[in-house]
């Protein structure tokens, strides 16, 4: 009973401050400069540390641990994300103004689904024992897979299926009316293109879920800490994106490091029936794998023109 007022609790305290980030502290539309979002990304970071604190002395330091290590590893992940997001507002010309309010729809999204696909994963592992090789091949498979791969490709909406389904069966405007999703022209309801761009959003979310969640149920099989270092990761998504997204292209190696993170989180779950690795451990492979590719790509910079480009500002 003390679990489920403590989930109850959690969610409305969620509410409460996506409800004061949208309409108190971003209530007008502006762009988000350097010196705000570093700000944000700090406020949300002291309070994803203030919540792992909470978990250390409600459930002990083993599920301190695990949150901890999880928020590390959707962090990151979440960092790898926001060069797909810069592909997607820069093929769509979206004014950095209007950026914010998609990525927090966006989010409110991604909060739904991945609380849906957790509730899922962990259930089927519960009663199915072998899903976690699935999994752990799974991360494995997407960890070579993306340390083989570019991360600047090209975005191409027209082929994402749910984009090509919206603009065949929805009445979509030609142009943008200023940072709304829909407008009323002639007594009908229109999209606007910056619903689009939040379909675009939402959909490739779900491919980055794909990712990240059997990750962090290679961490934890616990829910509420599988869910709640998920949120906290995504809640700072924002800040973080208007505090790198200038300098993120700077950041190539830690690609190749994520890549290294998920094979390693994927054997750890395809050996979890034969060797234990401790928590302490994994926490500190993860976090010296992100810091040796950070420090590599400023040590080693890519070439100018080989960068992708930053947002672009209207």
């Amino acid at each position: 009973m003390d679990q489920l007022v403590f989930w109850i609790v959690f969610n409305a305290f969620v509410l409460l401050l996506l409800a004061l980030d949208l309409f108190v502290f971003h209530r007008k539309e502006h762009e988000v400069k350097i010196k705000e979002a570093l700000l944000w990304s700090l406020f949300w970071v002291l309070l994803s540390l203030g919540f792992n604190a909470l978990i250390y002395y409600w459930e002990g330091p083993a599920a301190a641990l695990e949150f901890l290590t999880g928020y590390l590893i959707e962090k990151s992940l979440s960092v790898d994300n926001l060069f797909v997001f810069i592909l997607i507002f820069n093929f769509f010309k979206v004014p950095l103004k209007y950026q914010h309010k998609i990525l927090f729809w966006g989010i409110i999204g991604a909060l739904v689904l991945r609380g849906m696909f957790i509730l899922v994963g962990v259930t089927l592992i519960a009663k199915f024992h072998f899903i976690i090789y699935i999994l752990g091949a799974f991360l494995v498979f997407t960890g070579i897979k993306m340390a083989f791969s570019h991360g600047d490709e090209e975005i191409h909406p027209e082929q994402n299926p749910l984009v090509s389904w919206v603009s065949k069966h929805i009445r979509i405007t030609k142009s943008p009316v200023g940072g709304k999703f829909f407008t009323k022209i002639d007594n009908k309801w229109f999209a606007t293109p910056l619903f689009l761009v939040l379909v675009m959003v939402e959909s490739t979310d779900v491919v980055f879920a794909a990712d990240s969640i059997p990750a962090i149920l290679a961490i934890s099989k616990d829910p509420f800490i599988v869910y709640t270092s998920n949120v906290f990761a995504l809640l700072g998504l924002r800040a973080l994106y208007f505090a790198l997204a200038g300098i993120m292209q700077l950041f190539h190696y830690l690609h190749y490091g994520l890549s290294v993170i998920l094979v390693f989180i994927g054997a750890k779950l395809l050996l979890s029936d034969l060797v234990e690795i401790d928590m302490r451990y994994a926490l500190l492979v993860v976090g010296a794998i992100l810091v040796i590719s950070v420090i590599a790509s400023l040590l080693f910079p890519k070439n100018k023109e080989e960068l992708p480009k930053p947002p672009v500002k209207q």
